[in-house]
């Protein structure tokens, strides 16, 4: 049997397991896609809190992505919370080594705010993802409040959101999934804007509540499908599916602050 085609998630460690690494390995597993992992920072949280964020040396970040490229026929890599200037310009130095035909696709989840509103990036380093990083990506997944950042205002409806994706695409040279799923209605709809126009992605909406990682579990699963060989279309269509179907199938556990809910990525 042909083995399965490796994956590598670039992102923070996730204690609670619901977002980060832990939830991109799991989505990589269900996909039949062999994850590994570059740990970039390990964050204490939960859903809804953030307490604590320690970085990872530049360095060792460094040596966990060249071994992964070094030693396997890694197909796709998809970046999470790379959290300083510093990290994204070491994975932008070995991604740039790379000749341009033989680079592993890349899906750039720009991490810089959690669910709970607290800051996941340092304030100096989102000039360093305009600049290098997303010209590297195959496609880049703000959600709104990140894409309100990159473009350097509010977005305050849905129909905003997908007017951006042309301009976006045509300023980074890529394709943007511009995700509005935390919108209430009928429906979660996010756009994926290529080169060639923007496609509508729609799936019922389902409240969740203490839920994070759905971002990070929609990129993974967006990764996985260009690793399997999907187009960008059909992987970003099996990535909405996933996720919906992850959200309303949520656990839900009493806690002594209250429920709190996770993901099933299986």
């Amino acid at each position: 049997m042909e083995p399965p085609p490796v994956a590598v998630t670039i992102a923070g460690s996730d204690n609670s397991a619901g977002a980060g690494i832990q939830a991109d390995l799991k989505t990589f597993t269900y996909f039949r896609v062999f994850g590994q992992s570059v740990v970039t920072c390990v964050v204490a949280e939960v859903p809804g809190k953030v307490q604590k964020i320690h970085a990872v040396d530049v360095d060792t970040v460094r040596e966990q992505l060249s071994l992964s490229l070094e030693y396997f026929p890694v197909r796709a890599i998809k970046t999470g919370m790379l959290y300083s200037k510093e990290i994204i310009a070491a994975i932008c130095d070995i991604l740039e080594a790379i000749p341009v035909g033989k680079r592993p696709y890349l899906v750039v989840d720009p991490v810089m705010i959690a669910s709970s509103g607290d800051p996941l990036l340092q304030a100096d380093a989102l000039e360093l993802y305009l600049d290098r990083l997303f010209p590297l990506a195959t496609v880049v997944t703000p959600n709104r409040d990140e894409a309100a950042m990159i473009c350097g205002h509010r977005i305050e409806t849905s129909a905003e959101l997908a007017e951006i994706g042309p301009k976006l695409v045509q300023q980074f040279g890529t394709s943007f999934l511009l995700k509005g799923g935390h919108w209430p209605g009928e429906f979660a709809v996010d756009y994926l804007a290529t080169e060639t126009g923007v496609l509508r992605l729609a799936e019922p909406f389902v409240a969740a509540k203490s839920i994070h990682g759905t971002g990070c579990t929609l990129s993974a699963a967006l990764a996985a499908g260009l690793a399997l060989g999907d187009d960008l279309a059909a992987a970003a269509r099996r990535a909405k599916t996933f996720v919906t179907r992850a959200i309303s199938e949520s656990m839900t556990w009493s806690g002594q602050h209250g429920p709190v809910s996770a993901l099933k990525h299986w």
